[in-house]
């Protein structure tokens, strides 16, 4: 259950432009309605099928009603709607008008699983907006207006989507004590490496972070020690260093792609032993980045439209034949300025075939 939350959270994260969730299909896919533990009816799986019976006579206005779920989308509502019954678990209220989030807007929603706020003009979340939701485990805020991070998020959310807002500052403890987040969003925000304060991170987990479509000019300092998976695509990166990923050591795949690094430090990989892809095309590399012939695990290296002229016939595999190695299963280094045939046969004795590898005549 929590892979495949996970596998659909992060197929979400790359909808750009906005696009609206099927909010029916996100339930049957994610089995919402088996999520209240203390319910024990047994007609929870004939929800899908009821959607059209209200919970009581008191549906909100201009809302369709299940049996605990609200969907509200679509209606140019300016706020959130009153008198929202207590089971309720899952809130859509994508695409709508709404402006402000206050204190009292879910007061009593002890029970809400999934609250999507897609595609408003929120700017303002009022400090107390969450309190009590300790059962919240979904909240999506991306396409508003937020210039910060909600405060006093609820501590057992495992994905928050915040991306395209206009938030330009994380500060210090900002997702504190968020252990159980398996998908942190924040691209397409004006975040700069200052921007981020020291220990914006502290006291929390999180599997998959993206701030992609930023203004990062250097690997953030103090990300999580439990990412798994790192995207920082689409920044203003010119350089990597040693330093950069030391406290990484679960990390498996990386997104660097279309920045602007030119040189990679001897050293920098060797803090992420795990990691299986890595993603480096659309750079400025003149050279093939040392140490990936150290890495035991990686499978997946992108490094084509950089400037590489030359490829060593020890940059990507081992050094000695008894050393084991996973296969590599894709090395691309097309749009480079590489003479392909000088390339030494031996180069590439560690990839799964020969389909592999992506080579190619440099064009201008």
């Amino acid at each position: 259950m929590k892979a495949l939350l996970l596998l659909t959270l992060l197929a979400l994260c790359h909808a750009k432009p906005y696009k609206p969730i099927n909010v029916m299909d996100f339930m049957k896919n994610n089995d919402i309605m088996q999520q209240d533990a203390g319910d024990d009816d047994d007609d929870d799986n004939d929800d899908y099928d009821d959607y059209d019976d209200n919970f009581d006579s008191n549906c909100p206005e201009w809302c369709r009603c299940s049996k605990r779920v609200l969907q509200c989308s679509d209606q140019g509502l300016t706020k959130v709607p009153k008198d929202i019954p207590a089971n309720t678990v899952l809130i859509d209220l994508q695409n709508n008008d709404i402006t402000e989030i206050k204190e009292d807007d879910f007061k009593g929603l002890n029970n809400l699983y999934a609250l999507f706020l897609l595609n408003n003009q929120i700017s303002k979340v009022h400090p107390k907006a969450f309190r009590n939701m300790d059962k919240l485990k979904i909240l999506h805020l991306s396409y508003n207006e937020l210039t910060q991070i909600p405060e006093n998020l609820p501590k057992g959310i495992q994905s928050m989507r915040l991306h395209d807002n206009k938030i330009s500052r994380i500060p210090k403890g900002a997702f504190k004590g968020m252990q159980d987040l398996n998908v942190l969003e924040l691209s397409a925000n004006p975040i700069a490496n200052s921007g981020i304060e020291p220990g914006a991170f502290d006291d929390m987990a999180t599997l998959y972070l993206r701030i992609a479509e930023s203004k990062l000019t250097a690997v953030p300092s103090d990300l999580p020690s439990s990412l798994n998976e790192l995207h920082l695509d689409y920044n203003k990166i010119g350089k990597l260093e040693a330093e950069d990923f030391l406290r990484l050591k679960s990390l498996q795949r990386l997104w660097l792609d279309f920045n602007q690094i030119n040189y990679v430090e001897n050293g920098t990989f060797a803090g992420i032993p795990k990691i299986r892809e890595i993603h480096l095309d659309n750079n400025k590399l003149k050279k093939v980045p040392p140490g990936l012939n150290t890495l035991k695990y990686l499978q997946v290296m992108y490094l084509h439209a950089n400037r590489i002229s030359y490829v060593g016939v020890n940059d990507f595999c081992p050094l000695r034949a008894r050393v084991k190695k996973t296969l590599y299963t894709r090395i691309s280094l097309f749009a480079n300025p590489v003479k392909y045939w000088e390339i030494q046969p031996p180069t590439f004795r560690c990839i799964s075939s020969h389909n592999a590898v992506q080579l190619g005549n440099h064009r201008k």
